[in-house]
């Protein structure tokens, strides 16, 4: 979700869910040693629960990030094995870390030597070819013995060449079973299905096995899905808030941070283009926030000609 999960993506999904764990886009460790930090780390406190996700190899360099996240004040440090694009590749980590599940358990290890937050991996069911239970089984394994006790499990292969980060979460099969069977083989660890569920029926269904759910895309481009989680999910209440209200909150929002940072209105509501999935008129009141030619307006006078196009196109 590089690009995608940004502070003010995770500031809007916060608005539609209490209680899901929000999670940043992958942030590498050269990033942070080597680039800004408050840029990378810094967040809304409203964002809570929120997981800081690494991308790294280097132990001592994990160790170091995981320690600024902390300091950030993240609730959990999470490592992405399962990225398989190719620059991903070339900085040695990803889904290639799957081949030296002794490399990630020092990585594991490193970190949680050095935080008070738990430290989880994100991976896949395997890479490449290799459609052996029990090349997962013995990662999961080996990871878990250096302290991990989360495993958010993407349930396809990554296939490391051949196939673009896209084709990646489509080609390969997915394998629900395989991450069920992880569970009961490892009946003490915690396990996140992640992958292909884009209903709230499959993600039921998978709860009854498993201790968790990850949904990326499909609550990116229908973020109204989220509304309804703290009910389903949580056994919250039903949130009262409306499409129209959030769209409000977040035009209270992108003033602030025009006024605070400077930041162009347009960063933040690309994030929200889905909140009108499937009502009268929701294509114009995309089309109205996504004109570049607006950037000028104040983003309350945006929000009124786009509600007042999606009536007129209703």
């Amino acid at each position: 979700m590089m690009d995608w999960t940004d502070r003010h993506c995770r500031y809007f999904h916060r608005l539609l869910s209490r209680h899901a764990l929000l999670y940043t886009e992958m942030v590498t460790t050269g990033a942070l040693v080597h680039g800004d930090v408050p840029r990378h780390l810094d967040f809304d406190a409203s964002e809570h629960p929120v997981a800081l996700q690494l991308g790294g190899s280097e132990p001592d360099e994990l160790a170091h990030c995981a320690k600024l996240g902390v300091r950030w004040g993240y609730d959990e440090i999470n490592l992405n094995c399962g990225c398989p694009s190719e620059r991903v590749q070339r900085g040695s980590f990803g889904a290639c870390l799957m081949a030296e599940p002794k490399l990630v358990a020092d990585c594991v290890k490193a970190m949680a030597d050095v935080v008070d937050v738990p430290v989880t991996v994100k991976h896949r069911i395997g890479i490449d070819q290799d459609e052996s239970y029990g090349f997962v089984r013995d990662f999961v394994g080996t990871v878990a013995q250096a302290g991990c006790r989360v495993f958010i499990v993407h349930a396809r292969n990554a296939w490391l060449k051949g196939l673009s980060p896209k084709e990646n979460r489509e080609v390969p099969p997915l394998r629900y079973e395989r991450v069920r069977q992880l569970k009961q083989d490892f009946p003490d660890l915690l396990f996140v299905i992640n992958g292909g569920l884009t209903t709230t029926g499959q993600v039921e269904n998978e709860l009854r096995h498993l201790d968790g759910a990850m949904l990326g895309r499909e609550a990116y481009h229908n973020p109204w899905w989220l509304a309804s989680w703290d009910e389903s999910f949580y056994g919250g209440q039903p949130s009262s808030l409306t499409r129209e209200e959030v769209e409000a909150k977040m035009v209270e929002y992108m003033v602030r941070e025009r006024e605070a940072r400077g930041t162009p209105w347009g960063s933040i509501a690309r994030h929200m283009l889905g909140l009108r999935n499937g009502l009268p008129g929701a294509r114009r009141w995309r089309q109205v926030w996504s004109d570049h030619r607006l950037k000028v307006l104040d983003p309350r006078e945006v929000m009124a000609r786009a509600q007042g196009s999606a009536v007129l196109a209703a």
